[in-house]
């Protein structure tokens, strides 16, 4: 049993909890842009999102994992999906773990548990970051225009998550689905990447979604 203080970070239903993008008013623009857009953008908010180290040669931590998510280890630069949860790959000896907004501090409880007595850190670390989620067939040119890294199919295939420089900036890019990535930002840097995105990719059709 772990002795670590763990406590519901997530507030009541009795406060009322904003994204980072909240004064964008993105849920007005829903289904005012092309027909046909070229790049459709939807925040994914309010999710759930840990931080989690241990030592990944050892086999104890590995199954403790799986047993509490049902997810292998991701190798390097890439992550794994079950339903709408996600695992990646953050470092050697680090992962980011995003589950449904409210579900955190159960699945922190539960990673807990399966790892007790190793050597093993969790911090919830939903505050900081979201993630925004391109998808449509000009996505790959928004980001060809906005960061140096290689986007080429041969070289970022589905499965590959990359910190890079993106806007001079720097944020996580995730490739999840043919025509589909999802850009983990940080919370503070939310207005200046939604300016971005709407510049970068105006040529294509900017459509957004809920």
């Amino acid at each position: 049993m772990t002795t670590a203080n763990v406590y519901q970070q997530r507030p009541d239903s009795g406060a009322k909890a904003e994204s980072s993008l909240h004064h964008a008013h993105l849920a007005k623009l829903i289904g005012k842009g092309r027909k046909n857009p070229g790049v459709t953008v939807r925040e994914k908010k309010l999710l759930g999102h840990l931080t989690l180290r241990g030592d990944a040669k050892d086999p104890a931590f590995a199954e403790g994992v799986h047993k509490a998510l049902g997810l292998e280890l991701p190798v390097a630069l890439s992550l794994v999906a079950k339903g709408d949860s996600s695992l990646q790959w953050m470092g050697p000896d680090e992962w980011l773990l995003i589950v449904p907004g409210g579900q955190e501090f159960a699945v922190e409880q539960a990673l807990r548990a399966a790892l007790a007595g190793l050597h093993i850190s969790v911090v919830n670390v939903s505050g900081g970051q979201q993630l925004l989620e391109l998808s449509g067939p000009n996505v790959r040119n928004v980001l060809m225009k906005s960061t140096s890294y290689d986007v080429h199919p041969d070289n970022f295939p589905v499965g590959k998550a990359v910190g890079t420089v993106f806007a001079k900036s720097q944020l996580v890019i995730r490739h999840t689905a043919e025509d589909t990535w999802e850009l983990l930002i940080r919370r503070s840097f939310s207005d200046y990447w939604w300016l971005w995105l709407q510049d970068a990719a105006a040529e294509y059709g900017l459509n957004v979604e809920a």
